[in-house]
């Protein structure tokens, strides 16, 4: 009777049909990607995280306060057990029912109860230099990993030509390189989703969380599978936009205002270009401007490539980032529109109930 494990590592479920794990065999010269690897992510995601606190503690709060980083005074909050016992057990913003409560215990007007909520809101939120240092940090793996990508896949064959990059799959060896580059990420992308108790919380937060998932499963199945190639891809795919938001983000809490929305710009083109028209092509021709559909990886590895289940899994989280990119794009095309080019100004509708930002670009969007 077949055990769990050996079920679950079936090689009908992860590799293509005819081929085994015998086929995978390493050797002194030829090395495979190994399951038992990607252990190795819980290690390192603990030791990107003391990394970060050290990089936020050393380089982005010094940073931050030359380049004019500054809290904003926030009002005290005078103590009262009773609206701070609503406030922590039942919600940080009475309803119309609850204040009228609020007022008889409280023994206090109307207007006092709301301006008390009001302030203790504003307490609990981030303030700018955490929000600064936090996204200091994230720009500077964002900008290593892409950059440190490209220049492990510009000289690889398989990079340009997908007709190289299925060549022999699965028996694709594994270069040292790309195996410490997957690790990084998919360490990376655990000390995220370890931090965000404690990290800045947005309105699309579970978003974030699914996104999360999405990309820690792509990471470990596409490893486990030895789709190494089609997954470099897809990362650098989408590492090329993340670092120019980030660099926005920090012009935003520099105040900086011409040159964010100039930079946010170029994060928007870049975006949509990398998410809406490269992610599902994923180009990789020897024309780097072609946009043959006939040339495109994904292309080949929908309609050419023999699925089985993992490729079916795959493809499923796939079109959940895809629906996740077209959520974004609306939120940034929205953004350019409403409030760059035409200089619209509106209330900030999160003053009240705002965990921190709603998405990147609204975060942008509200000064």
């Amino acid at each position: 009777r077949m055990g769990l494990s050996e079920g679950f590592w079936h090689h009908e479920y992860w590799l293509p049909p005819g081929a085994t794990w015998e086929d995978m065999k390493e050797s002194a010269d030829v090395y495979y990607p190994q399951p038992q690897d990607l252990l190795l992510c819980i290690p390192g995601a603990l030791l990107l995280i003391i990394v970060r606190c050290v990089f936020e503690r050393t380089i982005a709060l010094p940073l931050g306060r030359r380049l004019g980083v500054n809290d904003k005074l926030r009002p005290k909050v005078q103590p009262n057990a009773t609206l701070e016992g609503f406030y922590v057990l039942l919600g940080r913003t009475p309803k119309e029912g609850d204040l009228i409560s609020l007022v008889k215990q409280s023994d206090l007007p109307v207007r006092k109860v709301e301006t008390w909520f009001r302030h203790r809101r504003a307490q609990d939120r981030p303030r700018l230099m955490k929000k600064f240092c936090e996204t200091s940090w994230r720009f500077t793996f964002y900008f290593t990993s892409f950059f440190s990508g490209l220049a492990l896949l510009y000289d690889k064959p398989w990079f340009w030509d997908h007709t190289v990059c299925w060549l022999r799959f699965p028996q694709q060896p594994l270069l040292p390189a790309l195996g410490w580059y997957y690790l990084l990420e998919l360490s990376f992308y655990c000390s995220l989703v370890a931090t965000l108790p404690f990290d800045m919380k947005r309105k699309d937060f579970k978003e974030q969380i699914i996104h999360h998932i999405a990309t820690i499963t792509l990471i470990f199945v596409s490893y486990c599978a030895n789709l190494i190639r089609f997954g470099m891809i897809v990362m650098l795919v989408h590492d090329a936009s993340d670092y120019i938001l980030e660099l926005a983000k920090m012009l935003h809490y520099m105040k900086w205002k011409r040159v964010c929305e100039a930079v946010f710009i170029v994060f928007a083109v870049v975006f949509i270009i990398s998410r809406l028209v490269f992610f599902p092509l994923i180009l990789v021709s020897s024309d780097l401007f072609s946009l043959s559909l006939s040339h495109s990886t994904y292309y080949y590895f929908v309609t050419k490539f023999q699925l089985f289940l993992i490729t079916c899994l795959i493809n499923t989280f796939l079109m959940i980032l895809q629906l996740l990119h077209i959520f974004w794009s609306y939120l940034i095309i929205h953004m350019i529109f409403g409030v760059i080019l035409h200089g619209a100004k509106r209330k900030d509708a999160r003053s009240d109930t705002e965990e921190s930002d709603r998405s990147e670009a609204e975060d942008l969007a509200n000064n």
